[in-house]
């Protein structure tokens, strides 16, 4: 029997699970075929989209990026509306909590199945190491990711810049610096320039100006990092989307980790050597995370 492009959804008290159509389905049920191109491949790509209080952060962005990751992958182009219906559905299941990590998945299918892609939503509740770091800060590592930045215009099968299903380098990452002491990771091209963590965007802080690196070098485009920007521009901040390299990181005012989960957070220690100025930093990702929340206030 197969499950691609089946609209199914599943939830229980913690989690909630949804197809394009918004049907719930038994939490036991099986949701992929054995040889679905996501489970052998990691063929597909996802977004991860914040839910509080029963509203989606930046789900335009979100599905605007969702398309972008598909077309580069030469996968059909998702359906917005049928997205959205989705997420309608989780949403309106959810009975976790005021905050929810809302993960939609879109794969090639099963290998010899029609070609019809697999597609679903997904609710969690956001882990208990995503609040601590909100609060409490994180330490990182900078580590070398592999490429060159222009690598992004010269060899799109790499697929640099799309949010795809393969994120086993990425959590190998992350491993590697849990074994030596660090919560995070800076990846750093080839030839030094500052990336993006391997599930975040890395914003600096020098006095009023807020910087992060282009995707044109091969990263995401960061829908938190966006919303962050738009709201200092209103309150009189400069921001700036140019190449970052090592030094800029290490003597900027304030480094921070942006993603839609953990939202704004700071960088306290760096390859294994404390920031200065901590109590400043605290400060200044105090007012930067109030920045960002306020761009959902009513």
């Amino acid at each position: 029997m197969s499950w691609a492009g089946r609209a199914w959804a599943y939830c229980d008290a913690m989690r909630v699970l949804a197809g394009l159509d918004g049907a719930l389905l038994d939490p036991e049920a099986p949701l992929l075929r054995a040889d679905d191109l996501a489970a052998t491949r990691g063929d597909g790509v996802f977004e991860t989209v914040l839910v509080v209080d029963g509203k989606p952060r930046e789900l335009g962005p979100h599905l605007d990026r969702l398309a972008r990751s598909a077309a580069m992958l030469d996968l059909p182009a998702p359906d917005p509306s049928a997205w959205e219906r989705c997420v309608k559905a989780v949403i309106s299941a959810w009975r976790g909590g005021r905050e929810m990590a809302l993960k939609l998945v879109y794969t090639r299918g099963p290998e010899f199945g029609d070609g019809t892609p697999t597609a679903y939503g997904m609710g969690l509740p956001i882990g208990a190491g995503a609040l601590r770091a909100r609060v409490e800060g994180v330490s990182a590592l900078t580590l070398e990711r592999g490429f060159a930045p222009e690598h992004a215009g010269r060899s799109p099968w790499l697929l640099l810049g799309a949010k795809t299903l393969s994120y086993a380098v990425n959590m190998a990452a992350l491993r590697y610096a849990e074994r030596q002491g660090a919560d995070e990771v800076v990846f750093l091209a080839s030839d030094g320039s500052v990336l993006e963590g391997p599930t975040s965007t890395v914003v600096v802080a020098n006095g009023r100006t807020l910087r992060t690196p282009p995707p044109s070098i091969g990263i995401l485009p960061g829908t938190t990092q966006g919303a962050l920007f738009r709201a200092a521009e209103r309150a009189g901040w400069t921001t700036k989307v140019e190449r970052l390299r090592p030094d800029d990181i290490r003597g900027a005012d304030g480094l921070f980790l942006v993603s839609s989960v953990r939202k704004v957070t700071f960088v306290h220690t760096l390859d294994g050597t404390p920031l200065p100025n901590l109590e400043p930093r605290r400060a200044l990702h105090a007012e930067l995370s109030d920045l960002y929340e306020s761009e959902y206030r009513t």
